[in-house]
């Protein structure tokens, strides 16, 4: 069925916010004020007395609309957008969502884009009862990508939860050990005698490894592309990133899927070999991610702002109470078997995005 298009600026209204975040810090209250990574705190006021959309205007997240609730508020990097009583809200919002208004950016330090800009996009105007239909379909399925998003949070929480009950809890029969005494550091390719001239590897660079243990090991090389420079690691080795910010932020992951079990990458990873019968990688991993293992980490960088550091020594010396290989394994069982339940979880939420996406160019084109 076709339908009349409206110009965006037709069926809605732009305001702004000069609220500044920086001065919020004594004002509480009960209405909440947002920005572009959500919500910021409750304060005695709020500029909106009816549900409406922001859109982010200034730095990171440009352009992503957030449909927020009546008796609220933005800080100035958002723009409110606030639908005339002919079009469904939610509808709206969708719509907005299909526009991608990042592509209307302009500037190089702090990008920005403005109303003018994208004011005149089109979408299509069906009834009010069709657009509810509309945006019910999209809501439903918000809600499911919203509830499979929490289960992998929560999966990712047992994990973590198990791992601080069986290891971080105080356990004096665990003999003490230095991290370097049942693992290999930084461990040195001379030994290894695979490497062959023309020998393809997996090449890992810093972007392929995740906050969240992923790994993408797609990339290949050459030995020959990538023997210097780089750092070495072989299948089952543990990556653990070093510097600022990515140290704070948890990134590291077992390198798992290497092609012919090697592989080269970035210099800001410190590799932790485990050593047979000692210690398990995923036992490691989860070791290198623990609050207490990055807290300890941090507080021992080197190196001046923005090019700090955990150095090899800090994992060397870091003194550990290492458990039996045999409770390490039982550990290492049980996150494989987690693992296998956030797989089907992320096929779903998958499919569930792609979904979406179909619908979207389906209704707004």
């Amino acid at each position: 069925m076709s339908h009349k298009y409206v110009l965006l600026k037709e069926v809605c209204e732009k305001a702004s916010s000069n609220i500044a975040q920086k001065d919020l810090a004594e004002c509480d209250g009960i209405y909440p004020i947002y920005g572009a990574s959500g919500y910021i705190k409750s304060v005695d006021f709020f500029q909106q007395a009816k549900d409406y959309i922001a859109i982010v205007k200034d730095g990171a997240g440009i352009g992503r609309a957030m449909k927020l609730p009546a008796k609220s508020s933005v800080i100035g990097t958002m723009q409110y957008v606030l639908p005339n009583d002919n079009i469904n809200i939610s509808y709206l919002y969708y719509a907005i969502c299909s526009m991608h208004l990042e592509k209307y950016f302009s500037g190089a330090t702090i990008p920005h884009i403005y109303f003018r800009d994208y004011q005149n996009e089109q979408l299509p105007l069906p009834t009010l009862e069709e657009q509810a239909k509309i945006a019910n379909v999209f809501g439903r399925i918000d809600y499911f990508i919203k509830k499979e998003k929490e289960q992998l949070i929560n999966l990712d929480k047992l994990v973590k939860s198990r791992f601080v009950e069986l290891f971080l809890q105080a356990n004096e029969s665990f003999p003490k050990k230095k991290l370097g005494e049942c693992t290999v550091i930084n461990p040195k390719k001379s030994m290894d005698t695979r490497l062959k001239e023309d020998l393809i590897v997996s090449f890992v660079p810093m972007a392929s490894v995740g906050e969240d243990g992923s790994i993408d090991t797609s990339e290949k090389k050459l030995y020959r592309e990538v023997k210097s420079g780089f750092t070495y690691f072989i299948e089952g080795d543990v990556l653990f990133a070093k510097i600022t910010p990515c140290m704070e932020n948890g990134k590291g992951a077992v390198a798992i899927n290497l092609y012919n079990g090697i592989g080269f990458g970035s210099t800001e990873f410190h590799v932790i070999r485990p050593l047979e019968g000692f210690t398990n990688p995923v036992w490691l991993y989860n070791l290198s991610v623990s609050k207490k293992f990055r807290l300890e980490a941090e507080a021992n960088m080197t190196g001046s702002a923005g090019q700090k550091r955990t150095p090899a020594s800090f994992l060397q010396n870091y003194e550990i109470k290492l458990p039996p290989i045999e409770l390490q394994n039982q550990f290492a069982d049980f996150a494989e078997q987690v693992d296998k339940s956030k797989l089907a979880i992320q096929q779903s939420l998958d499919e569930l995005e792609t979904l979406k996406k179909s619908l979207m160019q389906q209704y707004f084109g």
